[in-house]
């Protein structure tokens, strides 16, 4: 006979219980509303065996199992009517039901008995070992006061001490003092309504708002039910036998409502164990088990630990994104499971294989990186525009680009459809900004929204940041100010030569020590701007030249030596010691570097030459 059922969470198991009548109905089995679930995987009946494939690694998967016999939809209160968007993927077909055992034992002993049966049991990731069934949870007084156990005098007056200890924190004669709590409570009793006005903090530590619970609701059945709340994700039904004793009724103690056994036992709770176990009779059990077993048998005279059935239901909760894109996508086809995480927004790159089921392959990203994540974009086609701007397609989730980045420990606003932002430079840039020091002033030729030029500006003098797209110098101005660095950072609005020429033409030439060109597509070819930039001024004139760090692409079988000759050719200079450093391979063969370098006198003293 089914008698409770509950769900079960990470970190805490089981909360509701379901009727008898819902957990077999005749059903047809599931209907399949996409045929793209059935592309790469097919489940198991209730006509095959638990494990069709005795190959098949140990733990859970999607090809183990059986389908539950009602859709998990009935044992919650999610509405019928749902977008487009929720119904792309069924859910429910990706339930699975495992039949296991269970060891019924007295809650009191339960973590000595999980600890001492470790090896024996469930040991299922984001599954706990430990069950709590619904009615088999007694107050500790009702379960002194049915206890069968006679207690001599002693007992009596070791009881009347303990309870004296739990009710005024201590007892007569031990002279312990209150602990905090009672001593808070004792005070609480001694002020009326008008004396809380003076104790605000102890009226609200000594009478906390008590959490809501959620309400049962009726259905037209008079069934109750109740909501399947985020993260949880298994449901764990307790299969038993009727009993053949009639024992004690305790429905006229505890209420009607009471669910439990007809024998009395006291607060128990369920032992998982492994999965081989599942059909298994006591006499078949591990000898560490059945030890277990006759202790505890032998100390209680009676049965205190009994073998149970258990039925475990996976829902599509549990299982984690590759699962279900392995299930989803045909066989043999790249699982993506890589993605740049850009505030709430999840940023795409897929594979052309990939495109037919991106709205798929996002549905899955949105459900398991849930309330992170709340929007999913993919790329559609490669960065050409002046502006480095992402041409996005939105898959899941709200169209909102806007969002906000913390790096640092600062703030950052974006609008990935008008700047570029790339979290995974996250590292590199930080790397960069350990080789600033306090004196430095830092000339950021393609700033954007301003990862490096307001990150600098916490540690450096002056930072002058520049940017050619208009969108990218409001978003700049806007972070600055946001993070109150906007009297460190002067900002422009200019092309790259431009704004390399009007720097070193002005006053401010002598105290620029670092340039950062972060423009891997382009910002080598930039560097033809620095030939002859202090050619109007005096050689003997005391100056600095500045450290430059240029960014750059490159497919070459020796990228570090191709960049340096691209660098060479742009400054119309051979002698150029350079340090150079791979930064990240951004696609197969294809390597972006950073090559630091201080400005050669000659390259910046050079003269126009005469063609």
């Amino acid at each position: 006979m089914v008698t409770k059922l509950f769900l079960l969470r990470p970190h805490s198991l089981p909360l509701f219980t379901l009727p008898s009548k819902f957990l077999f109905p005749k059903l047809p089995s599931l209907p399949k509303r996409f045929p793209i679930l059935s592309l790469s995987f097919s489940t198991t009946t209730s006509t095959h065996p638990q494990f069709p494939d005795p190959d098949l690694s140990y733990g859970p998967s999607l090809h183990k199992g059986t389908k539950p016999p009602i859709p998990i939809s009935h044992f919650t209160d999610q509405p019928i009517e749902q977008d487009e968007e929720e119904n792309l993927i069924d859910e429910e077909s990706f339930s699975r039901v495992f039949n296991i055992a269970a060891l019924r034992v007295p809650a009191k002993d339960c973590f000595a008995l999980e600890s001492r049966l470790r090896g024996h049991l469930l040991n299922w990731p984001r599954v706990r070992n430990i069950g709590r069934v619904p009615g088999d949870e007694v107050e500790d007084d009702l379960a002194e006061l049915l206890a069968n156990n006679q207690s001599d005098g002693d007992d009596d007056q070791n009881g009347v001490v303990s309870l004296n200890r739990r009710v005024y924190g201590r007892s007569d004669g031990d002279g312990e003092p209150l602990s905090a709590v009672l001593y808070r409570e004792k005070l609480a009793k001694t002020f009326d309504s008008r004396g809380y006005v003076n104790f605000r903090n102890l009226a609200k530590m000594s009478r906390p708002n008590q959490k809501k619970r959620r309400v049962t609701e009726e259905d037209n059945g008079g069934e109750g039910r109740k909501r399947n709340r985020k993260g949880e994700f298994s449901v764990l039904e307790v299969v038993e036998d009727e009993e053949e004793e009639e024992g004690e009724d305790l429905k006229g103690l505890l209420g009607d409502e009471f669910q439990g056994r007809k024998r009395w036992r006291g607060s128990t709770r369920l032992l998982l164990l492994d999965e081989r176990y599942g059909d298994k009779g006591v006499e078949e059990l591990p000898q560490a088990i059945q030890a277990v077993m006759k202790e505890n048998t032998a100390k209680s005279m009676g049965p205190a630990i009994e073998l149970v059935r258990c039925r475990l239901t996976l829902l599509y909760d549990y299982w984690q994104m590759n699962e279900i894109l392995e299930a989803l996508l045909p066989e043999g086809m790249i699982v993506p499971s890589a993605f740049e995480t850009v505030g709430h927004i999840a940023h795409l790159n897929l594979r052309d294989e990939h495109l037919p089921y991106r709205k798929f392959i996002a549905k899955v990203i949105l459900d398991k990186n849930k309330p992170k994540i709340q929007t999913v974009v993919n790329k559609i086609d490669a960065i050409q525009n002046d502006y480095r701007t992402m041409q996005l397609e939105v898959l899941a989730g709200n169209h909102s680009l806007v969002t906000k980045v913390v790096e640092n420990g600062l703030r950052f606003q974006v609008d990935l459809a008008t700047v570029y932002w790339n979290s995974r430079l996250a590292t590199e840039r930080q790397r960069l900004l350990n080789s600033f020091t306090r004196n430095d002033v830092v000339c950021d030729v393609f700033s954007g929204v301003g990862p490096i030029a307001i990150s600098a500006a916490k540690i450096v003098k002056r930072v002058y940041a520049n940017d050619l797209n208009p969108h990218a110098v409001e978003y700049l101005q806007r972070n600055s100010g946001l993070n109150k660095l906007d009297r460190k950072i002067k900002v422009f609005n200019m092309d790259g030569r431009r704004f390399i020429s009007a720097m070193f033409a002005s006053d401010k030439a002598k105290s620029i020590t670092q340039v950062v060109m972060n423009l891997p597509k382009d910002a080598a070819e930039y560097l033809d701007a620095f030939r002859g930039i202090l050619r109007d001024r005096s050689k003997d004139e005391e100056f600095s030249l500045p450290m430059i760090h240029v960014y750059g692409f490159s497919k070459a079988e020796d990228p570090e030596f191709d960049f340096h000759q691209r660098i060479r050719i742009a400054l119309s200079e051979v002698a150029v010691d350079v340090e150079m450093r791979r930064v990240r391979l951004v696609a197969p063969g294809k390597w972006m570097l950073c090559a630091s370098f201080i400005l050669p006198k000659s390259v910046a003293f050079a003269k126009p030459v005469d063609i």
